[in-house]
Order: structure tokens, then C-alpha cells, then sequence
């Protein structure tokens, strides 16, 4: 039986996959294209080019959300900004703005948390219910 180009480049099939050994480790690639004269393996690139870089995490500057789109805003240090924009004139000149600080929605509670309240509700209610009737029947009999 002749051999294929893709068989003459080193390439062979195992159960219908195309394979073909790393150029640099040596190691199986596959599904590699019938038209492949060499490949280099996933491993051997990471070895040339290296593991990328985390990227930096960006530091908190203190102010609060949405700072640029005030009309007027002023940081701790002094600096004075216009819609988002440094007025290095008016450094120093105005108080700190105050931030209000949004309220916290409440947590939305589960079936299990609702039916517990309903329950501790419930108990209350009977427990006042039960007291008024031995007040009414101390009282009507003078027990």
C-alpha cells in the first residue's frame, strides 16, 4: 500500500484521528490537518512564549461611584472636579463633598425564612389571645 503525503510527514490515524508527533517534545498532536507537514504540541508554545501575565488589579481611589458625573465634586485631599474634570485652579478652595451612601436593599427571604416568620407571628398572635382570654375570665368571674 503507498503512503499518503500526510503518512510520509510523520502523520498517522489511530481509530479515524489524524495524528502527528510534536517537532520539539514529541509528544502525539491531534486532529491535525491531512495537509500538515510538521506541528508543534500546545505544551512546546507555552514553553517558548511563557504563561501570560495576571493582569493588574485596579486600585480603589476612594471616591465614590459615579463621582465624574457630578456637577461639582471634591476629594478628601482637596482637588476640585467639574463633571469629572481636574480644576487645578480651585485646589484647596472648597470643603470635601459628603457622600450618601445608598440604603441597603433588604435581602430577598426564602419560602423557608417566610413560613418561619408566618409561624413565629402566628404563635404570637395565639399567646395574646390566650392571655385576654384568662384576663376576660378573671375578670367576668374574679378567679
Amino acid at each position: 500500500m503507498a503512503k499518503s503525503v500526510f503518512e510520509k510527514n510523520g502523520g498517522y490515524f489511530i481509530d479515524g484521528v489524524a495524528y502527528m508527533d510534536c517537532k520539539i517534545t514529541g509528544e502525539p498532536v491531534a486532529n491535525v490537518s491531512t495537509e500538515a507537514k510538521s506541528v508543534i504540541g500546545s505544551r512546546a508554545v507555552m514553553g517558548m512564549v511563557g504563561m501570560p501575565d495576571e493582569p493588574e488589579q485596579k486600585q480603589p481611589t476612594g471616591r465614590p461611584a459615579g463621582w465624574h458625573f457630578m456637577a461639582e465634586f471634591v476629594d478628601k485631599d482637596g482637588n476640585v472636579f467639574h463633571k469629572g474634570k481636574e480644576q487645578p485652579k480651585l485646589f484647596g478652595t472648597l470643603k470635601p463633598t459628603k457622600v450618601k451612601t445608598p440604603k441597603k436593599k433588604a435581602k430577598r427571604r426564602s419560602k423557608e425564612e417566610i413560613l418561619i416568620a408566618r409561624a413565629a407571628d402566628k404563635k404570637k398572635t395565639l399567646k395574646k389571645a390566650v392571655k385576654k382570654q384568662k384576663d376576660f375570665i378573671n375578670h367576668k368571674f374574679g378567679g
